[in-house]
């Protein structure tokens, strides 16, 4: 596959100065950068064009061999060996140009070895509707690899220390020159670590970290939701010798409540009511998260409708100040194992029912003229 023009890839006009390079870059490097796109190929080989066009561009000699002969310039050896920054790897220019963005790099000078962090863990946790409203502090147990104590981390034996890796002097990362470019590698000797242990610690074997179950109390704020995350910085995995540990993050799960459901701050539940109820009106216990509390059902109330109880739903756990309402949907409720003297009431009251009409039953009256309009319609 061709390279594409390195102006294009930067998207400048080939009369751009080194101010523009440098911004049409940067923009580029923070979009694609690989410690923002974690696992991503595509935005991975996107920065690398970035990087490689920059690289080429910025430099005098570089830039002017470029303009003359394209990518030809740099193939198979043509050109000279012009002066100047290769390609290096990820943690190479940015360790100056993005630090405080994407966690620095360790040391000074050209090259910096960035510290190595360790995984991320998620803890999924579940939790009551109830605890998740009012807030809870719970105990877990987390199964993550930790610094090893008996060496600090370090790898090494008690009585001795790691040593200076000569291979890429102490830097994790060696260059290979391969024309124009030089390539920043891992250092094969020491893996990138920058040392090199001779005698290993018994416990860890040199590795740094150990495997063992982590006892944390995490405390969950009132009003979380399914989804939510907690991080607990620092509470993740050990990257082992020099490195550093990387994040927990305990993801609320919520069990399912046997009256309401939630939406957001809202509670919602659909409370069961006689016949005679809806008709005739009357009170209603209902529950709520801190105990009962009346409706007042008026007379002639439909089946269906919706009750708002103001307040009595969820805590907004980014405001505090603001609680979410409960709505109760009222369903009447069909009786059953009737007895005979019971069927014959409501025999006589729905014979009494239907000699009012639309007096009585608005809506049944209402429906039955639409029928008969539209089945007139369909026989003209």
């Amino acid at each position: 596959m061709s390279k594409r023009d390195y102006y294009e890839v930067l998207g400048v006009e080939r009369s751009a100065n080194e101010a523009e390079l440098k911004k049409a870059y940067r923009r580029l490097a923070m979009k694609h950068h690989p410690d923002r796109n974690p696992d991503d190929e595509a935005a991975e080989a996107k920065f690398k064009e970035a990087k490689e066009a920059h690289d080429i561009l910025s430099n005098a000699e570089k830039k002017a061999a470029y303009d003359q002969f394209g990518h030809a310039a740099f193939e198979g050896g043509m050109g000279g060996g012009g002066g100047g920054q290769g390609a290096g790897g990820f943690g190479d220019i940015f360790g100056d140009m993005f630090g405080d963005i994407f966690g620095g790099a360790q040391g000074g000078g050209g090259g910096r070895q960035r510290q190595r962090r360790g995984a991320d863990l998620r803890y999924n946790m579940e939790l009551s509707l109830e605890e998740a409203v009012r807030g809870v502090e719970k105990n877990i147990t987390v199964p993550r690899m930790s610094g090893c104590k008996t060496c600090h981390g370090s790898g090494a034996k008690a009585g001795s220390k790691p040593k200076h890796c000569g291979t890429c002097n102490g830097q994790g990362q060696v260059r290979i020159q391969q024309g124009f470019f030089s390539v920043q590698q891992t250092c094969p000797q020491c893996h990138g670590n920058g040392t090199i242990i001779s005698d290993p610690c018994n416990d860890c074997h040199g590795e740094g970290r150990v495997r063992e179950n982590k006892k944390l109390s995490v405390k969950i704020p009132a009003g979380v939701d399914e989804g939510d995350q907690i991080r607990l910085s620092g509470e993740g995995e050990n990257a082992g010798t020099g490195g550093i540990n990387g994040d927990l993050y305990v993801s609320v799960v919520l069990k399912e409540h046997q009256i309401f459901t939630r939406e957001g701050v809202d509670l919602h539940c659909t409370v069961p009511i006689s016949y005679s109820t809806l008709a005739l009106g009357g009170d209603l216990e209902v529950p709520t998260l801190d105990g009962r509390a009346k409706l007042k059902i008026p007379a002639g109330t439909q089946s269906g409708k919706m009750f708002r109880l103001r307040g009595k739903g969820v805590k907004n756990v980014r405001n505090a100040g603001f609680i979410g309402d409960l709505y109760c949907e009222v369903s009447v409720e069909t009786p059953v194992h009737l007895t005979k003297r019971q069927k014959e009431l409501l025999q006589e009251l729905d014979e009494s029912i239907h000699t009012g009409g639309s007096k009585h039953s608005p809506q049944e009256s209402s429906w039955a003229d639409k029928i008969k309009s539209f089945l007139d319609d369909i026989v003209t």
